[in-house]
């Protein structure tokens, strides 16, 4: 993979948002290939390996884009997110360079670190891009965005205040409920309440709001809800599938539920 795709999307996420960085980099991509189907002088197929064209102003976006306006929304408020304790540290950045390898490829991450640290370089304003994300992203996908988000603030081990309180600010940016975004957060941010938390109910809670908790919660956040978005991130999702999970046998051995 090349870098031009890259930061032909970087450049249109500037511009543009995360509608623009999918527009950059397919357009970057196709460049590319025109690039290297010029050089190919013989063992061509045909069939010209461009992007198909899709009639100007069609919103129905196909996976791949999808999964690349994730990929780019990640990559931006993952700077906000490393930023946010006044440190860049390197196991912060190993979640992004991981996440990007397991779905692109060893070959992207140096041009994802790039844009990466051009990002950290800049002041991220988290409500422009939030209102980016909250108008082309499904909920689901932004409820596993943010669950991303709250893996950086966890990798070194230290979830500090100033790391919640930008999350909680991405939250409202990108159209979260704060019972939701709470959720996510008590996943990772742990307090006596965490468990109820990431039930979103509290520790008042009769036996069976507890039992109605889970089914509603196990029934939200689903891994078929954000299939379109490829394999990895339907494996992270399961991943937040569990903690629901492990939140309410929490509170059954607690209470000594059956």
């Amino acid at each position: 993979m090349g870098a031009f795709k890259w930061i032909t999307g970087f450049l249109g996420w500037v511009t543009w948002g995360p509608i623009g960085a999918i527009l950059g980099y397919f357009a970057g991509s196709a460049i590319e290939k025109t690039i290297e189907s010029a050089r190919q002088v013989s063992g061509s197929d045909g069939q010209g390996g461009g992007y198909a064209q899709r009639p100007a102003g069609n919103r129905n976006y196909t996976g791949t884009e999808q999964r690349n306006s994730f990929f780019v929304s990640l990559i931006v408020l993952s700077a906000a997110v490393i930023k946010a304790d006044g440190r860049t540290l390197q196991s912060e950045v190993n979640v992004v360079k991981d996440f990007i390898r397991r779905n692109f490829g060893e070959s992207a991450v140096d041009d994802a670190v790039s844009i990466l640290n051009r990002t950290l370089a800049q002041d991220v304003n988290i409500y422009s891009v939030g209102g980016q994300i909250s108008a082309n992203m499904n909920y689901s996908q932004r409820l596993q965005l943010f669950h991303y988000l709250n893996q950086i603030a966890a990798a070194d081990g230290n979830f500090c205040e100033a790391e919640k309180s930008v999350l909680e600010a991405i939250a409202r940016a990108i159209g979260l409920s704060s019972s939701d975004s709470a959720s996510i957060i008590a996943m990772f941010y742990k307090d006596a309440k965490s468990a109820y938390s990431v039930l979103e109910i509290s520790p008042s809670a009769t036996d069976d709001e507890v039992r109605s908790a889970y089914r509603r919660m196990a029934m939200k956040y689903h891994p078929d809800k954000v299939a379109t978005l490829g394999p990895e991130v339907q494996k992270a999702a399961e991943e937040k599938f569990r903690k629901i999970q492990e939140a309410y046998e929490t509170i059954k051995k607690e209470r000594g539920l059956n």
